[in-house]
Order: C-alpha cells, then sequence, then structure tokens
C-alpha cells in the first residue's frame, strides 16, 4: 500500500507537470498545444487521483507526504476548473484570468513554501523540493499575470523541474520495490525513520488532515482578501471554482477528521465549509439578478454562537485551537452587520485576518506533525485546570468514542448533525420575496447545512449502530434539500401544486413514524423529531396555500431551538462524563433488547486493550460474547461460579445442550494430570488448538477449575466436553482470566451467531461486553469427538462430525500407533 501511493503520487505529479510545461512553454501561440478545456479536464483527474493516493498512505504513515499530496490535489482540482471556465468563454480577457487565479496561486504559493520549509528541516528532501518548485512556479505565475515581460518561461521551467524530481521519484520507488528494498535512491525511501511519527499518529492524538483544512481555510479567505487589498479589482464568477473546490475538499477533510476521531475539528471543518459554498454561492448573482445578495441576519448571529461554543470545547484541546475559531465568530459578526456580507469592506477585513492566521496554523500543524519537539500551542492547559473540578470530569479511555453497536472507524457525527438543523431552521425563518427569492442568501445554509452535511451525519451514525438516529438524520437531509431547491431556489414560483402537498404528506408519515420510535429512545429525541413534524405541516400548509401569518418562523424558532439543545447535550457528553445535559430516558421502556439501563459495551478485537478489558469484566463475574475460531460464543469465567450461573439463565440453556469448557494450554490442566489417562492427555496434545470438542470422562479433575455448585451447568454428570480454540484472541484471553465456560451466544433453539451485532440482537444487554470481530470465519459451531472410553483403556468408537481431512488424518494416525 506505501508503495502504490508513492508510486502513483510521483507517477501522477511527473504526468501533471509535464501537462503545465507543455501549457506554458505554448501559451504565446495563437493555438495552444493543449486547449483550457481539455487541460482543466486532466488536471481534475490528476487532482482526483492524488488525493486518493495521499488519503490511502495516510492510513499506515501520515507525514508530509499526505499534506503534500492533498495540497497539490485541491489546488490543480480547482486551477483546472478555471481553466474549464476559460476554455468555455466565461472568462473573457486576461484581466479576467488574473483576477480569477491570482487569489489561488497567492494561496498555494505560501502554503507550498511552508511545506517545503518544514520539508527542508527534516530532511524530507525530495517532497520539499517538489513543493518548492510549485511553489515557485505559482509565484512566477502571478508576476507573469501582472506584467507580461516576465514571460510564461520561468513558470515552464520550475514545472519542468517538478517533472524531473518526479520522474527521479517515480524511478526511486520502482527501483525499491523491483530489489525488494536492495537499492534505495537517496530521498526516496519514505519509510525510514518514520517510527516514532507512525506511533504518534497511530495514538489519537493527533489530527493529520488539519492541515490541509487550514489551507483551504487561507484558500477561501485569499478570494476575499484579495479584493479589500487591491489584489485583484472585482468578485465574479471565475472565483468560484476555487470556493467551492476548498468547500467540497474541506467536506472530505471533515470526514477524515472523524476517521481520526477528532469529533471537534470535524464539527469545525464542516462550519467552514458551509460559509465557502456560501461564499461562492453570492458570486454567482449576476445569473439571476442584477443586484448583489443580502444576508439573513438572525442566522449569521445563530452561527457566531454555534462557532463560539466550539471554540469554547476547543480549547480543552488547546488554547491555539480555540483562538483560531474566535476569528470565525468575529467573521460570522462582520457579514451579520454588513447587508451585503461578502462583498463589503467588514468580512472582507476578517478575511485577511483568517488568512493570516490559518498560514500560522498551518505552520504550527505541520511543524508539530513532523517533529518531536512541538511548538507550544497551549495543549491541555485548560484540561489539566479541569482535572482538579469535581463538577466537570472529561471522558477518557476507551470509552470515548465507543459505538452504540458494533465498533466504527468513526468518531460520533451527532453534533454536526444537530448544529446543521439549527442552523437551517434559523434560515427558513427568513421571509423571503415570492418574485425575487434568490434576493436573499438562503439556499446554502438549507442545502448545505440542512442537507448534504445532515446526509454526512446520518451516514456516521449509521456506522456507529445508531439505525434511528441516521434514519432520521438522511430523512431530514433529504427534506431540506428538497425544500431549499424548490422552495428558496426559485423553482416552487408563486404557485402551489398539489403535487408539492403529496410529496409533503409523504414526508410527515415517514417523520410520524420516527416520532413514534423515539418514544423508545429519549425524551430529547421525541421532542426533536416532533419539531421537525411542526416544520413539515408548515411545509404543507404553504403548499396548500393555507399557512396562517407567523407560524412558520414559531414552528422554525421551535425547532431551532430543541436542535441547539441536542447540539450542547452532545457536546457535553462527547467532552465529559455523566449527564451535564441528559437526553433523557426513553418515554417507553421495553423490556428485552435495549430496554435496560445497563449498556453493553462493544470492543474492537483487534485492540490488545479491548482484550484486557474483557478479561478484567470476566475476572469480576461478567459474561461476555467473544469471536472463536467458529462462530461466536457466551463465556464466563471458571473461577466466578456467579458468573456460570449468570450465563446459563441469559442464555437459557437447555438440559439436552450442557456448556462446554474451554483452555488455552495444557499446562491449566496440569494439577490434575494425574486424573487422566496417558492415552487421553497424549491425544489432546496432539488434537489441539483446533475447532475439535473432545468429550471426556467427568471426574474429580473438575473441582479443579473452581466452578464449585455451578459445575452442574457445564457438561452431563457423565462427561464434558472440552477443548483449546485454534484463535489467538481467544487464547490470549483465556490466558488472562483462566479456563473459561462457554456456549453458543444465542438462546437455545436458535441458529448459531455468526456477527457481533447478532450477539446483542439476540441476547440483549443480558451480556456485559461484546468483543467485535465482524463476521466469523465459520458458519457452524465446533466438531464433537466422543472421548469417554479412552478413560477406560479402549479406544472404542468416535462419534465425528464435520472435521477438516488433515485433522481426521492426524486422530487416526494418531491411534494406529496403539
Amino acid at each position: 500500500g506505501r508503495f502504490t501511493s508513492s508510486f502513483t503520487f510521483s507517477l501522477l505529479s511527473h504526468s501533471g507537470s509535464l501537462l503545465l510545461t507543455v501549457h506554458f512553454y505554448t501559451v504565446s501561440r495563437a493555438a495552444p498545444v493543449i486547449p483550457n478545456t481539455a487541460l482543466g479536464i486532466l488536471l481534475l483527474i490528476l487532482s482526483s487521483l492524488l488525493a486518493y493516493a495521499g488519503i490511502r498512505r495516510s492510513r499506515r504513515n501520515p507525514s508530509l507526504f499526505l499534506s503534500l499530496c492533498l495540497t497539490i490535489s485541491v489546488f490543480w482540482c480547482s486551477y483546472g476548473a478555471v481553466f474549464i471556465l476559460g476554455g468555455q468563454g466565461v472568462l473573457n480577457d486576461t484581466g479576467d484570468f488574473r483576477n480569477a487565479l491570482v487569489p489561488g496561486l497567492a494561496t498555494f504559493t505560501l502554503a507550498l513554501l511552508i511545506i517545503a520549509v518544514v520539508g527542508f528541516l527534516h530532511r524530507e528532501v525530495i517532497l520539499a523540493m517538489i513543493a518548492s518548485a510549485l511553489s515557485f512556479a505559482s509565484a512566477h505565475e502571478i508576476a507573469m499575470l501582472y506584467n507580461t515581460a516576465f514571460g510564461s518561461s520561468a513558470v515552464a521551467c520550475n514545472y519542468m523541474i517538478v517533472c524531473l524530481i518526479g520522474g527521479y521519484f517515480t524511478l526511486g520507488r520502482f527501483l525499491y520495490f523491483l530489489t525488494k528494498e536492495k537499492i534505495i535512491l537517496p530521498g526516496t525511501d519514505l519509510s525510514k525513520n518514520k517510527t516514532h511519527k507512525h506511533i504518534k499518529s497511530t495514538s489519537g492524538s493527533v489530527n493529520h488532515f488539519a492541515i490541509t483544512g487550514l489551507i483551504l481555510n487561507m484558500l477561501s479567505a485569499s478570494v476575499f482578501g484579495c479584493r479589500l487589498l487591491g489584489v485583484t479589482s472585482k468578485l465574479f464568477i471565475g472565483q468560484v471554482p476555487w470556493l467551492w473546490a476548498s468547500g467540497v475538499y474541506q467536506i472530505g477533510i471533515c470526514i477524515l477528521s472523524y476517521r481520526a476521531m477528532d469529533t471537534l475539528m470535524a464539527t469545525f471543518f464542516g462550519f467552514t465549509s458551509i460559509l465557502k459554498f456560501a461564499g461562492g454561492y453570492s458570486l454567482l448573482y449576476p445569473i439571476w439578478q442584477p443586484e448583489e445578495p443580502s444576508f439573513p441576519i438572525p442566522l449569521l448571529v445563530v452561527f457566531a454562537i454555534l462557532f463560539a461554543i466550539l471554540a469554547l470545547f476547543l480549547t480543552l484541546k488547546s488554547l491555539v485551537d480555540g483562538l483560531y475559531l474566535l476569528f470565525y465568530v468575529a467573521y460570522c459578526i462582520a457579514i451579520a452587520c454588513c447587508p451585503k456580507g461578502f462583498f463589503e469592506g467588514g468580512p472582507q477585513g476578517m478575511d485577511v485576518a483568517i488568512f493570516v492566521a490559518s498560514a500560522l496554523m498551518t505552520l504550527i500543524y505541520q511543524y508539530n506533525a513532523e517533529e518531536n519537539a512541538i511548538i507550544p500551542t497551549g495543549k491541555d492547559v485548560v484540561k489539566t485546570f479541569l482535572a482538579r473540578s469535581s463538577f466537570l470530569k472529561l471522558r477518557e479511555g476507551a470509552d470515548v468514542h465507543a459505538p452504540y453497536l458494533g465498533y466504527s472507524k468513526y468518531a460520533d457525527a451527532e453534533v454536526l448533525g444537530y448544529a446543521c438543523s439549527v442552523l437551517a431552521s434559523f434560515a427558513v425563518m427568513v421571509t423571503g420575496d415570492s418574485k425575487a427569492p434568490l434576493a436573499t442568501v438562503v439556499v446554502p445554509w438549507v442545502v448545505v447545512a440542512g442537507g448534504i452535511l445532515k446526509l454526512l451525519g446520518g451516514s456516521v451514525a449509521f456506522a456507529r449502530g445508531k439505525t434511528l438516529e441516521s434514519s432520521a438524520f438522511i430523512l431530514y437531509g433529504i427534506m431540506w434539500i428538497i425544500w431549499g431547491l424548490t422552495r428558496y431556489g426559485g423553482l416552487y414560483g408563486t404557485t402551489r401544486s398539489f403535487h408539492t402537498a403529496v410529496g409533503i404528506i409523504a414526508f410527515m408519515l415517514f417523520n410520524g413514524f420516527i416520532v413514534f420510535c423515539t418514544l423508545f429512545l429519549s425524551i430529547t429525541w421525541f421532542f426533536y423529531s416532533l419539531a421537525f413534524l411542526l416544520i413539515n405541516i408548515s411545509f404543507l400548509l404553504d403548499a396548500i396555500s393555507a399557512l396562517p401569518a407567523g407560524y412558520d418562523i414559531a414552528a422554525a424558532l421551535i425547532f431551532g431551538l430543541v436542535s441547539f439543545y441536542c447540539f450542547l447535550s452532545a457536546l457535553f457528553h462527547s467532552i465529559f462524563e455523566g449527564s451535564c445535559l441528559p437526553m433523557g430516558r426513553p418515554i417507553v421502556q421495553l423490556s428485552g433488547v435495549g430496554g435496560g439501563m445497563s449498556k453493553c459495551l462493544h470492543l474492537p478485537a483487534r485492540k490488545a486493550s479491548s482484550v484486557k478489558r474483557i478479561a478484567d469484566i470476566l475476572k469480576n463475574g461478567g459474561t461476555c460474547g467473544i469471536p472463536t475460531d467458529t462462530v461466536y460464543v457466551l463465556v464466563a469465567a471458571c473461577n466466578r461460579p456467579d458468573a456460570v450461573e449468570k450465563a446459563h439463565r441469559s442464555k437459557r440453556q437447555a438440559q439436552e445442550r450442557p456448556m462446554s469448557l474451554w483452555i488455552s494450554s495444557l499446562k491449566q490442566l496440569e494439577p490434575a494430570k494425574h486424573l487422566f489417562a496417558p492415552l487421553l492427555w497424549d491425544f489432546m496434545e496432539a488434537a489441539w488448538p483446533s475447532p475439535i470438542s473432545l468429550v471426556i470422562p467427568r471426574g474429580e479433575w473438575v473441582d479443579f477449575l473452581g466452578m464449585k455448585d455451578s459445575a452442574k451447568y457445564v457438561g452431563t454428570p457423565q462427561s464434558v466436553a472440552i477443548r483449546i480454540p485454534d484463535c489467538s484472541v481467544t487464547t490470549h484471553l483465556i490466558d488472562l482470566v483462566g479456563p473459561i465456560v462457554v456456549t453458543s451466544a444465542n438462546p437455545t433453539g436458535e441458529a448459531d451467531t455468526t456477527h457481533h451485532n447478532q450477539v446483542y440482537a439476540k441476547l440483549g444487554d443480558k451480556v456485559d461486553a461484546v468483543l467485535c470481530d465482524g463476521p466469523s470465519p465459520e458458519n457452524i459451531a465446533s466438531t464433537v469427538v466422543d472421548c469417554t472410553k479412552i478413560n477406560s483403556g479402549n479406544i472404542g468408537f468416535f462419534r465425528v462430525g464435520i472435521i477438516p481431512k488433515s485433522q481426521v488424518k492426524l486422530i487416526f494416525s494418531f491411534f494406529m500407533l496403539f
């Protein structure tokens, strides 16, 4: 995977630089070799492949490579879109090209220079040279756009340098792979001296994707900041690619930040993506109206409040992050104070400040990601202060990102989902002119915030096992997108339609079902879904021209306030222990699955800490569902008779299907070895570990396991089934706990459990924890071999089930020796 990603990056950087080299060497001709439209499409393709290469490598070794890949990707994506606009005649002259290109080129000149400086400081020379050459190429192109005396040769030369370095890097990676690491060209071994970085990145304390998110903040701020500083002469459609490309990539960074288990920064990047889409949308106004659009003041005030609350919580991570978000608080206030928003000087002045702050933050984040000796950011200062408080206790340990059901690779996204509900509800409170619905910028706040980002939150919630919550988020997201595009996007018109009313009624029926289901979830979710039903009713009344005055505003206000409480509650729950702002208990309590107040822990089997925690639960008398080499099983520690009895009751174990014993090694039976026939002992050594359970005579050796009175639940009065599983996770767990009692993780008479989700579905909260490892490798339980006659000295008859040929040969060849 590392070879594929780095080889792809070197090949793509070489190809893209070669394209741009040819373009700038022939740009002075009447007919360029590569038309602008074709060049733009090729750059878009290369940018998507570069993003894939960077993300793929980031899973194993996040570094400067990731930042460079994603930065070049977003650069060429938006750069290519500008070329497409030029090829289609949207950009008419040199002045339009200059106004369109300069904001982005200025951003990437500085961003790539920062990456190059950090690369040189940390001896990643090849990557630093690529970044510096691209930075100089962008700087020369800016000079060329303002003064034709510079010519395009300097730009082409810099891209030629990137092309040559990329070719060298491609050759080095190819030789590295072909010779199996025997031939390594200088600077092409990205895995060298990366051990400490890999350890640091896997700790979950560093979000390496945040660097690209900060660069994207620079890009959007540059578009409006350049206008204030006089670098560009106007704001127009040619700058939209920079804004919307940064918005799309920002959503991607939001998702990747959830993947990095960084809920707060993911929420922040989701917020900033909304501003980028709103900025790009506002520059399109000449398409449908001559006047600049206005901005809804209540919405921006609420947005500033959301940023302020998020900044307060981010100070727990580091003071610098919290202070950085205050720039966006001031930015939203500045837009609210200016009727024309992005087109006036106040917000543009804040854009300049955000550009400078984002550049400094990029330098800090990039340097800290590459070096053990970090730049001080006030990390954990507030956290240390709160550690002394008895009222607020921070959430730490394995439960911080524990999902509701199963295990997920993403942190919880409910904070962003609730915040988007707040923004969308306050956006629809704006009274619009039915004859000019686009005169006020409402569509991005409803479609992007209420729709697209809510779909994102629903997808993450589904991955975390929150089926009902994800269904609600997805339904509400679809509703906001449709209503935003029709009612506030000019598609609805002044006439009302029966078909519109029918569609809204269909949504109301679905939402009514969600309202009913939330009775069994929590009080807050019940009011949240019920408040959205009021929004649906206002949409319906508007569709049939029967909307009472003020009803829609009242419904939106109620939904916004409920969503705001949910936003605060989710934030507190993700940071602090306890119920500072509780979501409430279910209105209707059910017995069985999910009906109890205890929570069944779901821990990933791939982590040693999870296995240790399961072991602690078993030692303390708990019962757990665990994966094995066959199907999932329910286990309890033999030396905890109360746990054995609990497992018997929760399973509703039938007398004709008794529980069995599992050990990790015959050493655990050494104290009772003298009670076993030598033939039987030798047979157990030869047969295990395997999926074969041996039914052996019951005897005094059972007393050595510490089951006491609960021994009656294990085996029959004459025999006991015992085995050593051929599963490293299971045997390691038994090493920690000792011999365990085992039964299938399903009520008697039902099919075997082949996935960790089925353990919870079948046994509910009757188990204390589940060790999650996805689907089981087999669909049948272990094979049983009857060995009850061996102790009497007679091999006798064996009842053999479905056994692999190798194991059958092993068993019978062993007995042939006798």
